[in-house]
């Protein structure tokens, strides 16, 4: 537990130069306008694409945060670690296969190597987390068990994958990887709820770009719900479009509190803002 001078520092020191979120933002969006004009043409599917882009943006914000800071306090290594599964599970269906791929040409290069490159941020902040500024990785309060998470993943995308890679292998994977990607901001959660309540500038930018690249995801996937095939364990019923769907609906709704105090924030504070979860603060 920090004092109030200690708190004060610490909340000094997490606080990223705005100028560069700033310029992370629009280095991010301005990539994104590009794509959708220029590679996808303006096709609906490349909504998924922008998808993976802002869930990049969102890890570039939390390498902008160690960099800047050297610190990784706040950053949870066992959401990193589901994060990489959920990356891992994706890139192996994606790579090889073009059942859960964008119709429009930015689904024949540009989705995959936005992914490759969260996947790569992704291990550079767990190396970064686990290794190099290991001394501000606050392992006491990461406690959240993830193994059960990942396993139980793994099980619910054997049972309720899709088949539009007509591959069940890599049916499973591309589900176990979204399932991953959904239950990965539960130790993030529980690990601010176990430490200050406060969440620093780059982190509550990194959980806010999850949510924006969760909610085009689901869009998407909204849209082609009538697209969604599967082999059905019940004549007639289509278990693959409420699984998926509901996913993205449950990664919402967790974070839907944090929204929001975020929006609350971003509106009274700008983007160096900093939130006070009054459900977190009071856990401490």
């Amino acid at each position: 537990m920090f004092s109030p001078s200690q708190q004060l520092s610490k909340m000094m020191v997490d606080k990223a130069p705005p100028s560069q979120v700033t310029l992370a933002y629009g280095l991010f969006l301005f990539g994104a306008i590009a794509i959708y004009h220029f590679v996808a043409q303006g096709e609906f599917s490349s909504v998924m694409t922008m998808s993976v882009v802002f869930q990049c943006l969102s890890f570039a914000l939390l390498c902008l945060k160690s960099s800047s800071q050297g610190s990784v306090a706040g950053i949870s290594a066992r959401s990193l670690a589901l994060e990489l599964m959920a990356l891992g599970c994706r890139l192996s269906s994606t790579t090889l296969l073009d059942g859960y791929l964008p119709v429009d040409a930015s689904g024949d290069f540009v989705f995959q190597a936005v992914d490759v490159c969260s996947l790569l941020m992704v291990i550079w902040l767990l190396y970064t987390t686990l290794v190099t500024k290991k001394s501000t990785y606050q392992e006491e309060h990461d406690t959240l068990p993830v193994i059960p998470m990942a396993m139980g993943c793994f099980v619910l995308a054997c049972l309720l994958h899709a088949d539009m890679n007509d591959r069940p292998l890599f049916d499973a994977l591309w589900m176990t990887g979204l399932f991953a990607g959904v239950v990965s901001v539960l130790p993030q959660l529980w690990l601010l709820s176990r430490s200050s309540g406060v969440i620093t500038a780059c982190t509550s930018h990194y959980i806010a770009m999850m949510a924006v690249s969760r909610f085009l995801s689901g869009i998407f996937m909204w849209e082609a719900r009538h697209d969604l095939t599967c082999d059905p364990w019940v004549e007639g019923v289509n278990h693959a479009v409420p699984a998926i769907l509901g996913a993205h609906a449950i990664h919402l709704v967790l974070l839907a509190d944090f929204g929001f105090y975020y929006v609350k924030a971003i509106v009274n504070q700008g983007l160096d803002c900093q939130i006070t979860m009054p459900q977190y603060a009071e856990i401490v």
